[in-house]
């Protein structure tokens, strides 16, 4: 009776050990994502924002670093929604209201450079040798200014007298933006070294 209870609890633990080791493999692109991460500021959150896409990205590193700027983007589109509507809020103080239209005319900048780096970026895909080089340069100033305009927002609310929800909100928001867009840098960066 023994035996006859034996024989299917080891089918099923077979069949269990054999359903956990296919189900917990490592794709290559889920791998490639997290070894290219890992070379960036904020590798976490790279591997976070860019998982989602690993079917479209497999192992490609232009793939990669084009979808590490379309995050950026996004980031920053939804930024410069929630600064517009920061911005009609009732009861804000001037200095604020004035520090968050700078922000938004910053984050727009910011929004036209990193759109200009994912036009360019599909350009050079077909271009070799001293014109991938000249696109990809563009791609890296354009990158690099967009991640200058996020630092600098915060500028606008300095001071003692800049202390408070409006100020905390606007950070949270603009450092999400600045720390996508720093791994979307470090990732165009990488696939120039490797072109």
């Amino acid at each position: 009776m023994t035996s006859k209870i034996a024989i299917p609890l080891i089918f099923l633990a077979v069949f269990y050990l054999a359903g956990t080791t296919t189900s917990t493999a490592v794709k290559p692109s889920s791998s490639f994502i997290k070894s290219s991460c890992a070379t960036t500021t904020y590798p976490a959150l790279c591997e976070e924002s860019l998982s989602p896409f690993a079917n479209t990205i497999k192992t490609s590193p232009a793939q990669l670093a084009h979808t590490a700027l379309a995050v950026s983007l996004k980031q920053s589109q939804s930024t410069q929604a929630y600064l517009h509507k920061l911005k009609r809020v009732k009861g804000i103080k001037p200095r604020e209201r004035s520090a968050i239209g700078d922000c938004l005319e910053v984050v727009s900048d910011s929004l036209d450079r990193v759109t200009k780096s994912i036009q360019e970026l599909k350009k050079f895909e077909r271009t070799k040798g001293h014109e991938f080089i000249w696109h990809m340069s563009n791609v890296q100033t354009w990158v690099s200014s967009a991640l200058t305009d996020e630092n600098t927002c915060m500028d606008g609310f300095g001071g003692r007298a800049m202390v408070g929800r409006i100020k905390t909100s606007v950070r949270a928001q603009i450092t999400s933006v600045a720390h996508v867009t720093s791994n979307a840098l470090a990732l165009v960066n990488s696939f120039a070294k490797k072109h």
